[in-house]
């Protein structure tokens, strides 16, 4: 009965589970970073400080914006075209209101699309050309009597 001796831990072994140990490592980090900036869909604002400077000017417009008190409701309709409706502080719609609306998608995948409406039916404005699918924030412009009302809403 003869017993086998065990077999020696050599620094051969611990090189070979090291490098498999950094190798592992190495591959994730380099897949996840890849698929990190292959994701990446821009900046909200380019340069922060140039911002801070207009935040003031933007709560201001802001608080005209509520002062008006209209109501703007965006959805779209079965054809995937965006529908927009205004209306005023007492819910009367304003068909000789302008409408447009700047498209953008969440992640900057798609390009910015810039939407047209058509002649308002009913108080609702539809746009002549269809959203596109997928997630889109969509900026609408609103223009009745000489005032803008501006809202943004995340579409679906």
């Amino acid at each position: 009965m003869s017993h086998a001796s065990p077999r020696r831990f050599t620094g051969r072994h611990i090189t070979i589970i090291l490098v498999i140990f950094f190798g592992v490592v190495m591959a994730v980090n380099f897949t996840m970073a890849r698929l990190a900036i292959g994701t990446f869909g821009g900046t909200v604002v380019d340069n922060s400080y140039v911002a801070s400077q207009n935040f003031n000017r933007w709560l201001a417009e802001a608080r005209g914006q509520r002062a008006l008190g209209w109501r703007v409701t965006v959805a779209r309709n079965g054809s995937d075209q965006l529908v927009v409706t205004v209306a005023d502080a007492g819910g009367t719609p304003l068909p000789d209101a302008r409408v447009t609306a700047l498209a953008r998608h969440p992640l900057g995948r798609r390009p910015e699309r810039i939407l047209a409406f058509a002649a308002p039916v009913d108080g609702r404005f539809t746009a002549t050309t269809s959203l596109g699918d997928g997630r889109w924030q969509v900026i609408v412009s609103v223009a009745h009597a000489g005032r803008v009302m501006r809202v943004a809403h995340d579409i679906a």
